[in-house]
């Protein structure tokens, strides 16, 4: 058992880092070091060589790299830290580097800054909110962190309350904090959900796909019912329709979607549509 258990250990370490753009949309492992192609060596543009990805100056100098989740800096060097596939996004303005990070169905949220969460007010400790967003310790939102908040004029939150928000504190050391203003101080669509409605929770994998650019099921779901629906990053959605049957409807399309193949979805919305 003991050599047995051994050999991919062994394999894992003698396996050289592959290059980026050949493993992109692919599964990488833990422990794997990436590899981008040379962009400015002796051989000139478009040479052949490759070399690890390096996150100091002169890499940023060609291009800003951006270590998204399931990745992580050691040194100047790229390490994948979860099992999954390897995404990337270029830059809007065409000059390399861009956002790497691995797509992974992860069931535990890690808060991350900047990321906008949906979270259930546990309790009230002074000036402070305890909000449970599903992470492994609640976050913090201090009261003056509504828009029009002030020592006289207090929001009106309580416990059980649904909160939508974003992190602006986000790391393994602090405790993570929330804001539901903007940098400009306005809302901006956060702040307290309101009490009807229904909230469930899906996969991370499942609201990253909800929320790209090209996904054709909110446009889908929108010609169904009106409907007011929030997205969480944690991996909560709150829906509300005209009636109680209709937000069921809806909350189960969405969680069923993941599993569904394009045709199955259309037949069930078209069954819906005719209904």
């Amino acid at each position: 058992m003991a050599e047995a258990a051994g050999v991919p250990a062994e394999s894992l370490a003698g396996c050289r880092a592959r290059a980026a753009r050949t493993v992109l949309d692919q599964v990488v492992l833990p422990g794997e070091e990436l590899l981008l192609p040379e962009q400015e060596d002796g051989e000139g543009p478009g040479g052949a060589g490759e070399r690890p990805l390096r996150l100091n100056a002169a890499a940023r100098s060609r291009g800003r790299v951006v270590c998204g989740p399931g990745l992580r800096r050691c040194g100047d060097r790229l390490l994948v830290t979860k099992c999954g596939r390897l995404r990337h996004k270029e830059p809007g303005s065409g000059s390399g580097g861009g956002v790497y990070w691995v797509d992974s169905q992860q069931k535990r949220y890690v808060p991350v800054k900047g990321d906008h969460v949906i979270g259930i007010v546990t309790a009230k400790s002074g000036d402070i909110f305890k909000v449970d967003v599903g992470g492994s310790e609640p976050a913090s939102l201090s009261y003056l962190a509504f828009e029009g908040a002030t020592k006289r004029n207090r929001p009106n939150v309580q416990v059980g309350d649904l909160i939508y928000g974003q992190f602006v504190v986000a790391n393994k050391d602090m405790e993570p904090e929330m804001v539901c203003i903007d940098s400009c101080g306005r809302a901006n669509g956060m702040g307290v959900i309101g009490q009807d409605g229904l909230l469930f929770k899906v996969t991370l994998g499942l609201i990253r796909k909800l929320l790209a650019p090209d996904c054709e099921i909110l446009q889908e779901v929108g010609k169904l019912y009106p409907l007011e629906i929030v997205f969480g990053m944690n991996g909560r959605i709150w829906v509300k329709a005209k009636t109680i049957q209709q937000t069921l409807i809806l909350a189960n399309i969405l969680e069923a979607c993941e599993h569904m193949t394009t045709d199955q979805r259309k037949q069930i919305f078209s069954r819906l549509a005719e209904s």
